[in-house]
């Protein structure tokens, strides 16, 4: 199985709930095929004026589930 890299964009509130550790998942519409082991980078965003930070995380999928999610959407842990 092969992993793949997917830059996605994430909002400050988000972004920094990742980087302190309380935030350990992400649900996103599975438009990309998201996979076990697969790699996030979260780049961060400004909604308000459409533009990224230029600050970034990285984490991997360790679990994922489309489990009470509406369709076409997913929960995947990171760490």
């Amino acid at each position: 199985m092969t992993s793949k890299v997917h830059e996605l964009k994430i909002q400050s509130k988000y972004f920094k709930a990742v980087l302190m550790g309380v935030k350990t998942f992400e649900i996103r519409k599975n438009d990309r095929g998201f996979k076990l082991d697969d790699m996030l980078i979260l780049e961060e965003w400004l909604p308000d004026t459409k533009v990224y930070t230029g600050k970034k995380l990285a984490r991997k999928v360790t679990y994922i589930t489309d489990y009470q999610q509406k369709p076409g959407y997913v929960v995947m842990a990171i760490s």
